[in-house]
């Protein structure tokens, strides 16, 4: 391993999911084993800017592995988009003795880096952590199981009040522009119709299909609603088509929004993180940057930055089958 890197920078950014806390822990570890400092970055690129950052050691980090959201906070930031606040954030890191940086989030924080890496050689590495799962290089992301559970739950409990009130249910689920969470979430909660961004089902598709689940004697359903579909302007649209067009249906809405992202994270997702801490830290003492961690296959894998941000996820087709399947 190289020996020129003495103190390592971990930060968070973006949107938070379940496991962030565990993967700054795993970073923070791996440093004390392999005895390099290791410094917090309140806050993600923003903090950078402004010298927030705490000494941190195997103790400090302690206690946060089944903790949701991230201790280190996480804000979005316009200065880090200029030239002048990523040569601010430069002398910040240089005047703290950082030698290298682990970025813990999504495309928007993969980018930063990238653009911080070219205009200062500073080495970098990504961990791929959001719940929607939309990131190329790895099969899966931190918070995406944790998020699958959540959603999963929450939709069983509103299958009991579909049933007892003889009641359609919209539940809308986070996926802007994938709908891996829909999909998963659909299929395992045995939802009637799921909705994704890249299938366009059709409103007539989809009320032929409820007339046929009411035909077939269903007296309730559930329709999982990507947010990101292409159907309605949003999941209040279908609902209002539906009540005009179905008169039968008593139809409800239900968006689960922001619960998705929160909670103690899943024990895949905890040793996920665990896993993606350890391999950055040593891929960046062995030389490597700009790579994002991951999994393929469950063996750890090095994707280049630029790689994982120009790539899509791509939808499970056979799961797509699957889904139709049950549906009959």
């Amino acid at each position: 391993m190289a020996n020129n890197i003495k103190k390592i920078a971990v930060m968070t950014s973006g949107g938070d999911s379940p496991g962030m806390n565990a993967a700054v822990r795993s970073v923070v570890r791996t440093c004390a084993y392999h005895k390099i400092q290791c410094l917090g970055i309140y806050r993600g690129y923003e903090g950078m800017m402004d010298g927030d950052f705490v000494e941190l050691d195997a103790r400090s980090v302690r206690g946060i592995i089944n903790k949701g959201g991230t201790f280190l906070k996480s804000a979005r930031s316009n200065r880090f988009r200029t030239e002048e606040g990523r040569k601010i954030a430069h002398s910040k890191l240089t005047q703290a003795g950082v030698d290298a940086l682990v970025v813990i989030g999504g495309d928007g924080t993969f980018t930063g880096a990238l653009c911080f890496n070219a205009e200062f050689k500073f080495p970098v590495i990504g961990i791929p952590g959001t719940i929607d799962n939309d990131i190329s290089g790895t099969d899966r992301t931190l918070g995406y199981d944790t998020a699958l559970n959540t959603a999963v739950e929450a939709i069983d409990k509103i299958r009991d009040t579909a049933h007892s009130h003889d009641r359609l249910f919209f539940v809308e689920v986070m996926g802007r522009d994938v709908g891996h969470i829909a999909l998963h979430a659909g299929v395992g909660a045995g939802a009637e119709e799921i909705l994704i961004p890249e299938e366009d089902m059709g409103i007539e598709r989809l009320v032929e299909s409820l007339e046929r689940s009411k035909t077939s004697g269903k007296t309730s359903s559930i329709v999982v609603v990507a947010e990101g579909d292409k159907i309605g302007k949003s999941v209040f649209e279908l609902k209002d088509y539906v009540d005009e067009n179905l008169e039968e249906y008593d139809v409800r809405v239900s968006v689960l929004g922001h619960m998705q992202r929160g909670g103690s994270p899943s024990c895949y997702d905890r040793v996920l993180a665990s896993r993606m801490g350890v391999k950055a830290v040593e891929s960046l003492l062995a030389g490597k940057s700009n790579y994002m961690v991951g999994t393929i296959h469950d063996k750890m894998s090095l994707t280049p930055l630029r790689e994982a941000i120009k790539g899509k996820s791509k939808i499970n087709k056979e799961l797509i089958r699957v889904s139709e399947i049950m549906t009959t």
